[in-house]
């Protein structure tokens, strides 16, 4: 029988909660207070549950004293902000009051699952302080080996590092936030590949790549006969990282109806399947990233604010690439010497100084894509083995239409594109991403992705691109309650 210790100050909830917790096999122990519940050998028990508002010291003291028992924090749904702070402490997991009593069983006997599978027992880990970490072994030299394709040594990277072996090895979820084109799923391998689940799948999902209707199939599984042209049962992308990884890449693409089955997955740890009557168990880590201000999603009723919290225990953030001054040019180099051995080129490339000066200049606003992409080139037009300032391709011209484009650019676009253009700017002057912009913002109201990208001759992922560069969010369904 397994032993827990209710640290609440309320006796009503206190002895509501005990009766539960005895009526499905549990011993209980009681406390109204740290210090009464200091009095025991917090050690002895499997499970510790604590109010976080308690008298004298708050609940998440338990935490540290009791560094080998797991402790769950109850918490009011108004102060969820709080419980999120709990987990970041070394909370296992936060439950809100009033709490559903079946929700209650089910996450005490997980936590007590999860604990006695693991082959050390729980140990609780802060993640909150990057101090403790071994500064040198992140020095420059060592950090591809670290890091993997993640490269640079400048103060907002050492500090990314940092967090990443501080989060990692603790088992909970992380959100990576950045812009475009900052490398967020390199950071979600290194994630992976720094923690207990390195020697398991690392699943990589684009939430914005896969049509709306689609979405819910792919992640959680479908049923034969489910949907027209279900016609066998399927494994979702959830089911498929069991045991390792699950890596949602801008998540705040996600429709709402799939929001919904991501937090029971990260809530119960369980997935249901399309058209199924059935849960099945998963053991995963949920590691998201978006570069949209989620807080902001939340607000205007876009983005769920439960599945928001759920995410949002330990935050890293990329810093952009003009932000990272010499990193540019060191990022350049390893990029150089990647592509040299993928295209098979002999010999020793490099920057010329004008090329160096050039890209320091630049402000990359596609960010690491964007240069990679520019290394690329430059390592097909260099000549003897230097890249010019030419060779680079990040000149402002290239944003226009080329003359030679110039009299079939109007047969092209206007058969689907109204004249909407402002009186005031030409035809003749507008870029290829100027009526791209402009026919995607009057008709994406009417269209749907797929019809949008069709009429455009381009595919939904070019599509999605397109939309993150030049900021034009999709429309999104209001969230509902």
């Amino acid at each position: 029988m397994h032993s827990i210790l209710i640290v609440e100050d309320e006796s009503i909830i206190r002895t509501a909660l005990k009766r539960l917790l005895e009526r499905n096999s549990f011993r209980v122990t009681e406390a109204e207070s740290v210090t009464e519940a200091s009095q025991h050998d917090l050690n002895q028990f499997d499970l510790i549950i604590s109010d976080l508002r308690l008298p004298g010291a708050p609940g998440t003291e338990l935490i540290i004293m009791a560094k080998n028992t797991p402790v769950l924090i109850m918490t009011s749904y108004a102060s969820m902000r709080s419980a999120v702070d709990a987990m970041k402490l070394g909370a296992v997991d936060y439950i809100a009051k009033p709490f559903d009593h079946e929700d209650m069983i089910r996450t005490v006997r997980r936590v007590i699952e999860d604990t006695k599978s693991k082959p050390n027992g729980f140990s609780a880990v802060n993640v909150t302080d990057d101090a403790n970490i071994d500064s040198s072994f992140i020095k420059v030299d060592d950090i591809r080996s670290a890091m993997g394709d993640l490269v640079g040594s400048c103060e907002p990277m050492q500090k990314f590092y940092r967090r990443i072996l501080r989060v990692a090895p603790a088992d909970i979820t992380v959100l990576i936030q950045g812009e475009s084109g900052t490398g967020k799923e390199l950071a979600a391998r290194a994630v992976h590949n720094h923690s207990s689940r390195k020697d398991s799948p690392l699943i990589n999902v684009n939430c914005a790549a896969i049509p709306e209707s689609l979405i819910e199939s792919e992640l959680f599984g479908h049923e034969k006969g489910s949907f027209t042209g279900a016609t066998a049962a399927r494994q979702g992308l959830v089911e498929a990282a069991e045991g390792g990884t699950l890596f949602l890449d801008e998540i705040g693409e996600l429709p709402l109806e799939a929001q919904a089955r991501l937090l029971r997955v990260l809530q119960e740890s369980e997935v249901r399947r399309v058209g199924s009557v059935h849960s099945r168990k998963v053991n995963i880590r949920l590691v998201a990233a978006t570069h949209r201000n989620l807080k902001q999603l939340v607000k205007e009723n876009l983005f769920r604010e439960d599945l928001y919290y759920r995410l949002q225990v330990i935050e890293i953030a990329l810093p952009p690439l003009r932000e990272r001054g010499k990193d540019v040019l060191e990022i350049a180099e390893h990029l150089i010497d990647k592509h040299c051995r993928r295209l098979n080129i002999e010999g020793d490339i490099k920057l010329s100084k004008e090329a160096k000066d050039k890209m320091m200049a630049y402000d990359w606003p596609g960010n690491v894509r964007e240069l990679e992409n520019s290394i690329q080139r430059s390592l097909i037009l260099a000549d003897d083995g230097v890249i010019d300032i030419n060779d680079l391709g990040i000149t402002v011209d290239d944003w226009n239409i080329p003359e030679t484009l110039a009299a079939v650019k109007s047969d092209v676009v206007a058969s689907t594109i109204a004249p909407t253009a402002e009186p005031e700017k030409a035809e003749e002057d507008l870029s290829l991403e100027d009526y791209f912009q402009h026919f995607v913002v009057e008709h994406q109201d009417g269209m749907s992705e797929t019809d949008l990208a069709q009429k455009l001759g381009i595919s939904r992922k070019c599509l999605w691109e397109r939309r993150q560069r030049l900021g034009i969010p999709r429309p999104k369904k209001t969230a509902k309650g």
